[in-house]
């Protein structure tokens, strides 16, 4: 049977290369250059799948999207731009696009997508169409990357079904704008927000926090504290850093998932509120439930929906775009007027590893605005971590090389507990010696050299280690 697919694109060269890239015999493709003549084709060709650009000459793609829809409301279609930005992937998913892509096109990745999307078609079950709301003024969370693009999509999914979802991301990733984008694009925009970090207060202090207290429920309670729950009833609340949730918090959180209900600290009487729980870590909970210090029935209520929001270094190709960003916020917080970052400085910004995240990048964009000379940020206005030409690129490869040694000590660690010392030395030893072998062509005078040890001490290692490496016994050559 043959199939049919609508392309609406102003690119007369980007038309033509899709066109020729997913043209088969079971499957004809009308294309459109504006919005107008694409709904046309929509309505008279009833297509089984489309592709259609966020801009057009005639106006908003999201708009066009809106009016295929009205015509075929499973349609599913693909969202393509070259202006890629949180808000519109975010709206296009919550108005229920197939997928979202950014320019350029990967070919390959987008026949897939639309022969998938072609095969839903067929079935006509499994869409669902997530109602649409006008996006905040402003973008909070930036990139371009498929990293952060999968979270944009993830955010639009969950928007407007009022479940619970769980972020997992490192410290300093930005768990906390994402759970503000779900709020923002929800049902629950004009109710109240709060966020509560559970590893910042301690355990009764957090329990009055998030369910209040009554007057004498402890010492220094000389009056009734309304919580957290209460205050944020009909709207969402973020708990952050779950994992460090003490075991009596927990049973109370569950049970207010479970009905809405709560006690106040040394209460009685039982309460209700109707709230939205975001919930955010950086611990593995699986690891937690396993070791008996976090509830597996709270666990599985947080995670209906979870969001995995990637570390920085995940996502380099963002650390320009979020360094121009924090520069044009700095430089109206800080009263500069900065203009240029240089390449130098861009360079080591991507090489640097980033343990602390969009957090930290913040921390150094700062730095380098205070520090820059005149209107550009240089190599040296950033801080003394970044100076060095191979700074931030040995620092990496060293990170790397600590998370591989690391990794094999807790392998062997399972797999005994004695002789560790000696294992771990022969395993290292051998690749360290057939590495330095190779590089030298295998001269072990060179290589002695290299090694800073002596022929003998070398010889004797290759023979306890039973190595013959490249010329181990003529290893005198000229060189």
């Amino acid at each position: 049977m043959t199939q049919k697919l609508l392309i609406i694109d102003d690119e007369p060269n980007l038309l033509y290369s899709m066109t020729k890239a997913l043209s088969r015999e079971s499957l004809e493709i009308v294309t459109a250059e504006t919005g107008a003549e694409g709904v046309a084709l929509a309505r008279a060709e009833r297509p089984q799948a489309a592709i259609l650009d966020v801009r057009l000459p005639d106006g908003n793609g999201l708009d066009v999207f809106n009016e295929i829809r009205a015509i075929d409301p499973v349609l599913p279609v693909i969202i393509i731009t070259a202006f890629a930005s949180m808000e519109t992937a975010v709206e296009a998913m919550k108005r229920g696009a197939y997928e979202y892509l950014i320019k350029p096109i990967e070919l390959e990745s987008l026949r897939k997508h639309v022969n998938r999307a072609l095969e839903i078609s067929v079935a006509r079950d499994g869409l669902s169409q997530l109602a649409g709301a006008s996006p905040p003024a402003q973008q909070r969370i930036i990139g371009r990357s498929p990293a952060i693009q999968e979270v944009f999509k993830a955010i639009g999914r969950v928007a407007q079904q009022d479940i619970t979802v769980l972020i997992h991301g490192e410290s300093g990733s930005g768990k906390e704008l994402v759970a503000e984008a779900i709020r923002e694009h929800s049902a629950r925009a004009d109710g109240p927000f709060l966020t509560i970090n559970c590893a910042a207060i301690p355990e009764m202090i957090l329990e009055s926090e998030l369910f209040g207290h009554e007057r004498g429920a402890f010492t220094g309670a000389d009056r009734q504290r309304i919580g957290k729950f209460e205050q944020v009833d009909g709207g969402t609340l973020f708990l952050d850093e779950i994992g460090d949730m003490s075991p009596a918090s927990q049973a109370k959180v569950l049970r207010l998932l479970q009905d809405g209900s709560f006690q106040r600290v040394g209460g009685n009487q039982t309460l209700h509120a109707n709230v939205r729980i975001i919930a955010a870590t950086n611990r593995n909970l699986e690891e937690m439930v396993a070791a008996g210090t976090f509830r597996e029935d709270l666990y599985y209520r947080l995670r209906e929906f979870v969001i995995d929001v990637p570390a920085l270094r995940e996502r380099v190709e963002d650390v320009e775009l979020l360094v121009t960003n924090f520069v044009a916020a700095f430089n109206r917080e800080l009263g500069k007027q900065v203009r240029v970052v240089t390449p130098e400085a861009l360079r080591r910004l991507r090489a640097y590893s980033w343990p602390g995240n969009v957090r930290e990048l913040q921390t150094v964009v700062r730095h380098a605005l205070l520090h820059a000379v005149g209107d550009t940020v240089t190599s040296g206005s950033l801080p003394p971590a970044f100076h060095g030409v191979h700074a931030a690129a040995e620092r990496n490869q060293a990170a790397v090389g600590n998370l591989a040694i690391t990794a094999l000590v807790r392998q062997q660690l399972a797999r005994t507990d004695r002789n560790l010392y000696r294992d771990i030395h022969t395993i290292v030893d051998r690749i360290l010696l057939e590495e330095v072998l190779e590089h030298v062509d295998g001269s072990q005078v060179q290589a002695a050299q290299v090694l800073g040890i002596s022929r003998t001490t070398l010889r004797n290692r290759l023979s306890e280690l039973e190595l013959s490496g490249p010329a181990s016994g003529t290893d005198d050559r000229p060189s």
